[in-house]
């Protein structure tokens, strides 16, 4: 058996080569890159690292030659026509290679009903199902990242956080929590076409927000709805379904997520 995983030095990827560490041996992954020279630590852990471009078929293929599992990390590219490119190009990568399995990082809870054109994840999961490949579908979650751009800090010093009037609630996830269970999921039997829900299994909101700040900083901090504030995080979480939840991430765990008050720690 071989595991490999594409992107594995961005934030994700390097995370699940870490997990993988701890559940088999070094000599069984992979780690597909697009720059070498910056997966040397991989190699002094005894992983094997290979050249690949989500842009160049060929490199694709001879780097899957031989893998048994792969995992597909969702595109960074910032346009959704480039990204559904790329993913395409690693689906028929993975065919002609003959993988076995292709396990794929989406987003959760996407739209009902006919896919949007514009819906890079559920488009790619339509592809990997006409493909005929064992696959897992890995629906991540809001990344608790977003909560970088909310001026914790500024709210910490002036004791108040403004943010858009709305009826928010979150169920977002570090990417921690994500790596251990895609690593679980990697080295654990069962999982052939599933689809997992990696959300939180309960939502906060911003009353529980400033609770957390007011604890962290010693001072009451409260919240203020805002509605001339104008930010792109705002319009983006409107789009997206931020409120649903699941077990799945838990469960794949085998612990409790990551609480509110040690996931924003790195941001104030």
């Amino acid at each position: 058996m071989s595991i490999m995983v594409t992107g594995a030095t961005g934030q994700l990827g390097s995370l699940i080569m870490e997990k993988l560490e701890k559940y088999v041996p070094a000599s069984q992954v992979i780690a597909c890159v697009r720059q070498p020279e910056k997966a040397v630590n991989f190699l002094e852990k005894g992983f094997e690292v290979r050249f690949g471009d989500y842009d160049q078929l060929d490199t694709l293929i001879e780097a899957f030659t031989g893998v048994t599992t792969l995992l597909l990390i969702s595109s960074s590219h910032t346009d959704d026509k480039i990204r559904l490119q790329q993913h395409a190009q690693v689906i028929h990568a993975a065919k002609k290679a003959n993988v076995k399995h292709l396990l794929y990082t989406g987003f959760a809870f996407p739209p009902k009903g006919p896919i949007p054109s514009y819906h890079v994840h559920l488009l790619t999961e339509q592809m990997i199902l006409e493909s005929g490949i064992d696959y897992t579908f890995l629906r991540n979650a809001l990344y608790i990242d977003f909560v970088g751009v909310l001026g914790l800090k500024e709210a910490m010093e002036s004791g108040e956080l403004p943010t858009y009037p709305g009826n928010w609630q979150f169920n977002s996830v570090t990417r921690e929590d994500l790596a251990l269970a895609t690593a679980k999921v990697l080295t654990t039997n069962g999982h052939m076409n599933q689809v997992y829900e990696l959300a939180a299994p309960n939502v906060w909101d911003f009353n529980e927000l400033v609770d957390v700040l007011s604890e962290l900083s010693g001072k009451k901090i409260t919240f203020r709805q805002d509605s001339s504030i104008q930010h792109w995080i705002y319009s983006f979480l409107a789009k997206i379904d931020t409120a649903s939840t699941s077990k799945d991430l838990e469960r794949l765990m085998e612990r409790p997520v990551t609480t509110l008050r040690e996931s924003i720690k790195p941001f104030v």
